[in-house]
């Protein structure tokens, strides 16, 4: 069974990176944090690794792909609220980035996404009796 989960993604200046998420409230590892590398906190077992674009490649042999023309994830993270969705959004786009859709009210389930500073995708859902929801 798997513990954790380490998601990488290339980013283009990882100063302004490691910025817009602390403004959104993450936090990260110091332990694996360097110049071309750092580990985000998600949650207990989830972890976003932001490499620079010249370290992403060293793990791959396909060529990194500019999130900005094409898109090859969709992170998704569930939120507690509704509120918290809209939140974390609005402080994504005071922070530089960006939106791609509108909210999205499904009844059982709300989502609202923003784009970060490198143009990744992050779906942000609330889901009505979801554990850890407060609706």
């Amino acid at each position: 069974m798997v513990s954790q989960i380490f998601v990488n993604l290339p980013v283009a200046d990882l100063e302004a990176s490691i910025a817009f998420f602390t403004r959104l409230g993450f936090t990260f590892n110091p332990e694996f944090t360097d110049d071309t590398a750092t580990c985000m906190i998600v949650g207990d077992n989830i972890f976003v690794m932001l490499l620079t674009r010249e370290r992403f490649a060293e793990f791959t042999p396909l060529p990194v792909s500019d999130a900005h023309a094409v898109t090859e994830v969709l992170v998704a993270l569930a939120l507690e609220s509704r509120e918290a969705v809209d939140a974390m959004v609005r402080e994504a786009l005071a922070a530089g980035g960006a939106t791609y859709n509108e909210p999205q009210d499904h009844g059982f389930m709300y989502g609202y996404g923003f784009q970060d500073l490198d143009g990744h995708i992050w779906e942000l859902v609330h889901m009505t009796g979801a554990p850890g929801s407060t609706a």
